[in-house]
């Protein structure tokens, strides 16, 4: 199954995130299908870039999104554009 999943970067105690699309058997920092965008929650205010038409892109294809990223999306609203285009 695909997922779309938080990838950690950055250095010790300054984590910061890819928001990316991956084969759910793979590992954390294997290798991923697509970059879809960014979050930074150290920044003030914090930093969420996402491509929205990706994302929605890659929900229409299947692919799940994790608790984090899903509650990511409720946040910019992403999750409804989906719905609301699926339909």
């Amino acid at each position: 199954m695909v997922k779309i999943r938080l990838r950690r970067v950055g250095t010790k105690h300054q984590p910061s995130y890819r928001v990316v699309v991956a084969d759910s058997q793979r590992a954390q920092t294997g290798s991923i299908v697509d970059s879809v965008g960014i979050y930074n929650p150290k920044a003030n205010p914090p930093i969420l870039q996402i491509d929205e038409e990706k994302v929605i892109s890659w929900i229409r294809k299947g692919a799940q999104p994790s608790d984090s990223v899903a509650q990511l999306l409720r946040k910019l609203g992403t999750v409804e554009k989906a719905k609301a285009k699926a339909s």
